[in-house]
């Protein structure tokens, strides 16, 4: 697995000759985005305790459809808190191999916030495009959970409500992370030619078993996408026979 160092820097982000926007992020959209729930939780929610979080998912539009995902305590103990999710929407799209996501986020300041941008679908397919924790101020982490992948990036960009572009290219024989317009893990492992899944954006809290729960002052915390683009290698121009299709594949 591959990380930048002095002597064996990474190449540059590959940019496919012929490529296209498929998903522009429109978090206000209800044919785009589910609110408030996911497969991803059990029974689709609202809770998820069993995976260390405080998150209690609600619809409301003043917790996600600014692209400001946003977390209030509750008084029994769990958080409120914004999920959107493409699993379930009219649109129903997903990302497929060899798909480029780029987004713009600004990460949280408060301990206990939780913060990703991942894929879902049938209960696994599980790509992080990036997780943050504020009490490891300087780490970002990455992770490909369909092939047992992951890293934890560490730089000086990295640090409570600063703001990134993040790139990630969904590859079928290795997945690669970039922040700020430069590559910083190579997975090695990629995704498979036939793989696609759901978009998710949410802010989780943390319970206290991995990274610490908010400290009691703490009521509300947040983060912010501000962009999010999806962009997919153009099919080559020209007749499709049968035997060209077929190569192609479909996911």
């Amino acid at each position: 697995m591959d990380r930048p160092t002095p002597g064996n820097p990474l190449p540059p982000p590959r940019v496919p000759p012929h490529t296209e926007v498929v998903f522009t992020a429109d978090f206000g959209s209800a044919r785009q985005w589910v609110a408030g729930r996911s497969w991803a939780y059990p029974d689709g929610g609202p809770v998820n305790p069993g995976d260390d979080k405080l998150d209690h998912l609600v619809p409301d539009a003043a917790y996600s459809r600014s692209g400001v995902f946003r977390a209030t305590r509750r008084p029994d103990g769990y958080w409120d808190t914004g999920l959107l999710t493409t699993e379930g929407s009219a649109e129903a799209f997903t990302v497929r191999s060899g798909d480029i996501l780029q987004a713009r986020v600004r990460l949280p300041c408060e301990v206990g916030a939780w913060p990703a941008i991942w894929t879902w679908r049938d209960g696994d397919q599980e790509i992080d495009v990036f997780e943050y924790h504020p009490d490891h101020p300087d780490v970002l982490e990455f992770g490909n959970h369909v092939r047992g992948a992951g890293h934890s990036f560490r730089d000086a960009a990295v640090r409570p409500g600063a703001w990134l572009d993040l790139r990630t290219e969904f590859g079928p024989r290795s997945v690669v992370w970039s922040v700020n317009g430069a590559p910083v893990f190579a997975d090695h492992r990629g995704v498979g030619h036939g793989w696609h899944a759901c978009l998710i954006v949410n802010l989780s809290v943390c319970a206290g078993r991995y990274h610490p729960a908010p400290a009691a002052g703490t009521t509300e915390m947040s983060f912010e996408v501000s962009s999010l683009v999806v962009r997919r290698p153009a099919r080559r121009p020209g007749p499709v026979t049968d035997e060209a299709e077929h190569t192609r594949g479909t996911p």
